[in-house]
């Protein structure tokens, strides 16, 4: 079957086609997305303005469109951090319908754990033991670990990247002050559900997931995207505390120029560095691998579960 999953984040409204069955790898057959940065029309009450909404209905669309022709036969559309946390959330989600006709699943931050768990998992199989895996968002953090499909253990935390950036960081770059400052509260935020996955013992895999890892990698040497999905690509403690003291010097415009970072995530790139520092420190982890499957695989892949057609075809 045809499926189109549209993942609405804090940053990009993203459309991904795919060709699947069920016990079958989902075949990409397009993407696309669209940077809003939905982070930024947060006003003073934690609302996303109107110039938000507009933007964001001009972007779902746009991916109803791209739907349409290529001929999915279900579109999955969904939405994290920016809109879930949003105190008019409803209102969004009413305002996009009505312009685009398209309504958006709001995904809590324990299921978006959950199914991104499902995907690292998938992705390593089950020889890889217990995992413990890590994705920064622009909104949230999701921290999960365990030895089956679903996480023994499971949190969501507004540790996302593009909401700290605007929290915490006015100037760019940010002062020595700022980044000490958001340090201390990382930690802070960190410690309660670090400590409860360490009392799981120590993982036999720790793995990163989001195009935040996957850009602080490949500052440190590892593979680029060209170079497929199947080459293993780590992210060490030690390259990244030389990437963070690197990075946080320069301005945006200047990180947006180096290899692996994309433009529209350089703004925000020291705050997920330091998220990225911070949970890797405080679980104790030296480093992490880059699963390639993150969220959007993990909803496929619990969609193909349940699908009716279980010959192995689909429907």
């Amino acid at each position: 079957m045809r499926l189109g999953v549209l993942d609405v984040g804090s940053n990009t409204v993203h459309m991904v086609v795919v060709d699947a069955h069920a016990g079958g790898h989902p075949t990409p057959m397009s993407d696309s997305k669209s940077a809003v940065r939905l982070i930024q029309y947060l006003d003073a009450d934690n609302r996303i303005s109107d110039l938000g909404v507009r933007k964001l209905s001009d972007a779902v669309a746009e991916a109803a469109e791209i739907a349409r022709a290529t001929k999915c036969e279900e579109v999955m559309a969904f939405a994290t951090s920016a809109v879930r946390d949003a105190n008019n959330s409803d209102d969004v989600l009413d305002a996009v319908e009505k312009s685009t006709g398209v309504r958006l699943r709001v995904l809590s931050g324990v299921d978006e754990a959950k199914m991104t768990f499902l995907a690292a998992r998938r992705w390593y199989g089950w020889s890889a033991g217990t995992i413990v895996n890590l994705d920064i968002g622009g909104g949230s953090l999701e921290l999960t670990a365990g030895p089956d499909e679903s996480p023994e253990t499971a949190f969501s935390l507004q540790l996302g990247a593009g909401r700290l950036t605007h929290d915490w960081f006015p100037t760019d770059p940010p002062e020595r002050k700022r980044i000490n400052a958001l340090r201390d509260y990382i930690d802070a935020e960190l410690a309660g559900p670090a400590a409860e996955i360490r009392q799981l013992g120590t993982p036999d895999l720790a793995c990163a997931t989001s195009k935040t890892f996957r850009m602080l990698a490949r500052l440190t040497g590892a593979a680029p995207n060209s170079a497929g999905p199947r080459v293993e690509r780590q992210l060490t403690a030690a390259g990244l505390r030389q990437v963070i003291a690197f990075i946080s010097r320069m301005t945006a415009s200047d990180r947006a120029e180096l290899e692996g970072i994309s433009s529209d995530r350089s703004y925000q790139i020291v705050a997920g560095a330091l998220v990225a520092e911070a949970s890797m420190r405080a679980l104790g982890l030296e480093s992490v691998k880059i699963c390639p499957w993150a969220l959007r695989e993990g909803l496929i892949l619990q969609r193909l579960d349940h699908n009716d057609g279980r010959d192995g075809k689909g429907s």
